[in-house]
C-alpha cells in the first residue's frame, strides 16, 4: 500500500555534515581550506536539489585528500588506490537519487587511477569530482607525481623530474569531458561557489583544486596564489563576462588567430570590447582547452567553470536501456526466464 505521508527534506547545516573524527592533516595544509568549503556546502546543495542528509555519499581513493570520507559526516567509501572512480561510478548508476561526491589527489587520479580518470570524464558519469592538486605525493612522504614540474628535484627525482607533467584540464576536455573547473584553496568564497555550479552540473563535473602541501612542496602554487602576485596571476572566469584581469583590471585575453593573446586595455587601441568573453557552454572544446592550458609564465591561470556543456549521463543513459529491455522483452520476471526455450519434466 503507497504511503500518503509526505515527507520534505530537513533543513541542513554546515555542523550537520561536521564529523566528530580528528582532522589528521598537517597545520597549513591546503586541504583544510577544502574540507570547510565543502562542509559549507552541503547543506546549499541539499536545498538546491531537496536533498536529505542521507542522499549524500562521499567516495575517495588513497592519499592525503583522500582521508576525506573520514571528516564528513555522510555515508562515504575509503577506497582504494586508483579506483575511487570505479565505486563512484557503480555507486550513481546502482542508484540514481544519490548525491555523489569523489575525492582524490593528483597522484591517485592520475597515475594509478590515470584510467578510470579518462573513463569518468568520457563516460559523463554523473558524480562531482574534487581532484586535490598540490603537484607531489604527500602521504607517501615527498617523491614526484604525474603532475610535478619537469626539473623539479623530489625524493624520488634527485636530479630533477625528467618528465612534462599531465595538465588535468587539458586530459578532462580531451577525453571528451563536458565540466572542467579550477580553483585555488586559498579562496574559499570561489571554491564554494564553483563547487555548487559542479554539483548542480549534470554530468562528471570535475574540480582541479591548486591546493598547497607545507611540508614535501610548500607554495608550489605561490606565484598564482601570493597576495603581490595573484591579481596579474589569476583568471577568474564568469560566464557571459569579458576575461579581464590584473592589478588594474586592465589585462584582458583575445583570440589572435588560431592562440589566445594577453592585451592590455587602452593600448594599441585595444578597447574592452576586443576582450574574449567567457562562454563555458559551448560545445566546440577549443577555446576551453586553450583557457585550460593557460600555465605558462606569459599567460594567468584560468580560474572557475572553464567548461561546462549539457550532455546525457551515463547513468540516465543505463537506466533507459534498462526500461527499454522491459518494454520490449518477452521476460518480465525470471520465472519467464526459465520456462522459456526448451523445457522438460522428470518423473
Amino acid at each position: 500500500m503507497e504511503s500518503k505521508i509526505q515527507t520534505q527534506p530537513v533543513k541542513l547545516s554546515k555542523e550537520d555534515f561536521e564529523s566528530d573524527q580528528m582532522v589528521k592533516w598537517c597545520p597549513g595544509c591546503g586541504d583544510h581550506a577544502i574540507l570547510r568549503s565543502v562542509e559549507a556546502v552541503f547543506p546549499v546543495v541539499g536545498e538546491k536539489l531537496n536533498l536529505n542528509k542521507e542522499d549524500f555519499v562521499v567516495v575517495s581513493g588513497i592519499g592525503c585528500s583522500s582521508r576525506f570520507p573520514y571528516y564528513m559526516n555522510t555515508y562515504g567509501i575509503h577506497g582504494i588506490h586508483g579506483r575511487a572512480a570505479a565505486l563512484a561510478t557503480g555507486i550513481k548508476v546502482a542508484n540514481p537519487k544519490l548525491n555523489v561526491w569523489m575525492i582524490s589527489g593528483d597522484g591517485d587520479s592520475m597515475a594509478i587511477g590515470g584510467n578510470h580518470f579518462i573513463h569518468v570524464a568520457r563516460r559523463n558519469v554523473d558524480i562531482t569530482y574534487l581532484m586535490f592538486n598540490n603537484r607531489i605525493y604527500g602521504l607517501t612522504k615527498g617523491q614526484y607525481s604525474p603532475t610535478t614540474f619537469k626539473g623539479q628535484k623530489t625524493k624520488t627525482s634527485p636530479q630533477g623530474v625528467f618528465e612534462q607533467p599531465f595538465n588535468p584540464g587539458e586530459l578532462v576536455i580531451g577525453s571528451r569531458g563536458k565540466f572542467f573547473a579550477r580553483v585555488v584553496d586559498t579562496n574559499p568564497k570561489l571554491m564554494q561557489k564553483v563547487f555548487i555550479e559542479a554539483a548542480m552540473y549534470r554530468g562528471a563535473s570535475i574540480v582541479e583544486i591548486l591546493a598547497n602541501c607545507v611540508i614535501f612542496n610548500n607554495k608550489i602554487h605561490g606565484d598564482i596564489t601570493g597576495r603581490d602576485t595573484k591579481a596579474d596571476n589569476q583568471l577568474i572566469l564568469e560566464a557571459g563576462k569579458p576575461m579581464i584581469f590584473g592589478k588594474e583590471n586592465n589585462k584582458g585575453i583575445v583570440l589572435d588567430g588560431t592562440r589566445l593573446k594577453v592585451v592590455t586595455i587602452g593600448e594599441d587601441g585595444v578597447t574592452e570590447d576586443d576582450i574574449l568573453v567567457h562562454d563555458p557552454t559551448t560545445e566546440d572544446a577549443g577555446i576551453h582547452m586553450m583557457l585550460a592550458s593557460m600555465m605558462t609564465p606569459e599567460f594567468p591561470v584560468a580560474l572557475g567553470v572553464i567548461r561546462a556543456t549539457p550532455f546525457q549521463t551515463l547513468n540516465d543513459a543505463v537506466w533507459e536501456s534498462v526500461e527499454h529491455e522491459k518494454e520490449v522483452s518477452p521476460y518480465k520476471n525470471v520465472d519467464d526466464l526459465l520456462n522459456s526455450g526448451n523445457t522438460w519434466e522428470i518423473d
